[in-house]
């Protein structure tokens, strides 16, 4: 059809679908880094040296996290074309492959957060209070660097489905209901300051992580199987 020759109308339908994918995942991502902001705030109650250990820390992990986002995103693409195309089982491999790559690169990534922090957070600054207060910070990170990884990848393919309610759901319990009251808890209450926070967001990444992975295993399995290729289990 010629430009002239395609209708301007509104397509309300088709407005209303995207809207019902795109809000969810709107608010998700929204949740993530708000929690992160409000993080940021609680960790600037404690002195400059607490914030800027928290900044360099942050800033690593923020790094890391771009090559599973950038997986996640594919895995939404793949998903989605297989599921246009009726095939259940490319959609499926190309989600699991995606989350097996996320998850590689996050544990290599815990690998040298774990094993060389101090080179790490030298890179940023020579100040020996805000290296110390960055290492310990890195330390909290390599344990959820792998879940991270997970949950972006994750979320990428259950988007590729057509499912983005259930990980904003997940996002809001994991990180607002769990992660940053124990947090804000370990930080104050029990005083393990910046610290403490971030073992809060490592229990809420932890979780996300594992509750995403299991809600792209039920998705698969609500796939248009056919008969013969139905999973099992």
């Amino acid at each position: 059809l010629g430009i002239f020759e395609v209708s301007f109308a509104p397509d309300l339908a088709r407005m209303r679908e995207i809207v019902r994918l795109g809000l969810p995942a709107a608010l998700q991502l929204g949740l993530e880094l708000a929690v992160f902001a409000l993080a940021a705030f609680f960790i600037g109650r404690l002195g400059p040296i607490a914030i800027a250990g928290h900044q360099v820390a942050l800033s690593v992990v923020a790094f890391t996290y771009m090559v599973p986002l950038g997986i996640g995103a594919a895995a939404a693409v793949r998903v989605g074309q297989a599921l246009g195309k009726n095939d259940a089982d490319s959609a499926a491999r190309a989600g699991w492959v995606a989350i097996s790559l996320g998850a590689a690169f996050m544990t290599l990534a815990a690998i040298a957060l774990w094993t060389f922090p101090r080179f790490i957070v030298r890179t940023f600054t020579a100040d020996p209070a805000v290296i110390a207060a960055g290492v310990s910070l890195l330390f909290v990170a390599a344990f959820f660097q792998l879940f991270d990884g997970l949950q972006a990848v994750a979320t990428g393919a259950l988007r590729g489905a057509g499912e983005t309610r259930v990980p904003m759901l997940i996002f809001l319990v994991g990180y607002w209901a769990l992660g940053l009251p124990l947090g804000y808890y370990l930080c104050f209450s029990r005083g393990w300051g910046a610290r403490g926070l971030w073992i809060g967001l490592c229990a809420a990444l932890v979780t996300v992580g594992v509750v995403l992975l299991a809600a792209w295993r039920r998705q698969v399995k609500q796939f248009p199987w056919s008969a013969a290729a139905a999973p099992s289990g």
